[in-house]
């Protein structure tokens, strides 16, 4: 090799180094410059991480203490202190559970209560049952106005039911208009359909 190739390898040996170094300080610097931040990053992570392990673990006990309760109250129903107790760690839960009573026991006045439940369906239900166990046209047919009813159609039927024992047949055949087509229920609208046609 001649002196002149070294002397530029030398160069540029010194001119990466020269840059690995220019780089290390400006890291260096804004290390300085953020550190602080960046710790209050990390320490906020750990926080956040911990919390939902935390968390997870609340809610799983708290799951684990509903479903005892729930056990309690399947083999005691009249223990006061389990209701009281799962009312307050799980309302949802609590009023599927009273609902299975009221249907049970057809107590009116607790399912009158669970129409407001917030329980996924069960305000929906203990809707439909007070209307169904009245006997009354005009609460079947509110239930069967409401926008998302489950029994639309079977609350439908029952009003033409009673409209035909009332011997009111226009009534009835209106109900049974009102079902839908696509429903399980039109076999039996097309039989009571027919129920007194002159």
């Amino acid at each position: 090799m001649s002196l002149k190739e070294n002397m530029s390898m030398v160069k540029e040996e010194l001119n990466s180094e020269e840059k690995f170094f220019e780089k290390a300080v400006i890291t260096e610097k804004f290390v300085k410059k953020y550190k602080n931040i960046m710790i209050g990053l990390v320490v906020a992570v750990i926080v956040v991480v911990v919390a939902n392990v935390v968390l997870e673990a609340n809610k799983n006990s708290e799951v684990k203490e509903a479903n005892q309760l729930l056990a309690t109250l399947k083999a005691n129903s009249k223990d006061e202190n389990a209701k009281t107790q799962l009312s307050h760690l799980s309302p949802n839960l609590y009023d599927v559970w009273s609902f299975s009573q009221a249907i049970v026991h057809k107590d009116i006045e607790t399912l009158k209560k669970l129409q407001s439940s917030k329980a996924n369906l069960i305000g929906d239900l203990a809707s439909y049952e007070v209307a169904s166990q009245s006997g009354n046209v005009d609460k079947l047919n509110d239930y069967s106005m409401r926008q998302g009813a489950i029994y639309k159609d079977l609350a439908l039927v029952q009003s033409a039911i009673i409209f035909l024992d009332k011997n009111e047949l226009d009534k009835a055949h209106q109900k049974l208009k009102q079902v839908s087509a696509t429903s399980p229920l039109s076999k039996i609208v097309l039989a009571l359909s027919h129920y007194g046609v002159k």
